[in-house]
């Protein structure tokens, strides 16, 4: 079923994303269809750039300053993407990093995951004999 979803399909940002993927990702996202040129005050309700800069960019008070030059008249689309673009690789790229080192060592990774399902199992047993005693099935 990918014919009504159509719209959304390979717009993800994904955490291997290259700094060109995610950018031609941002590049195309939706804004404001009615700030046309720079000197138009744009609307920050419903642009998903100002949406993602709120969740990601960590300068609260700068995007707030972004914002209301973008509502009065004086920012452009491209760049509120461009700023976004930096902050989603700033966040992004020690993760890319870090999968890449996991990626040339996976007797590493195999060693991690087999040590923590150790763990969860232990701790995973300890909780169900709380819940079996708590509602009583405790037959052995």
């Amino acid at each position: 079923g990918g014919a009504k979803a159509s719209k959304s399909l390979g717009n993800a940002i994904y955490l291997s994303d290259t700094v060109d993927e995610i950018k031609r990702k941002v590049m195309s996202m939706y804004t404001d269809p009615t700030h046309i040129r720079i000197e138009m005050p744009g609307h920050v309700e419903g642009n998903v750039v100002f949406t993602y800069l709120d969740i990601f960019d960590p300068a609260k008070e700068e995007v707030a300053a972004l914002k209301a030059r973008y509502q009065q008249g004086g920012v452009g689309d491209t760049e509120i993407k461009l700023r976004l673009v930096q902050v989603l690789e700033a966040l992004i790229s020690p993760i890319r990093e870090r999968r890449k080192e996991f990626e040339a060592h996976p007797e590493q990774v195999m060693k991690l995951l087999e040590e923590g399902t150790q763990k969860a199992r232990i701790v995973a047993a300890q909780t169900m004999n709380e819940v079996k005693r708590a509602i009583g099935i405790r037959y052995f």
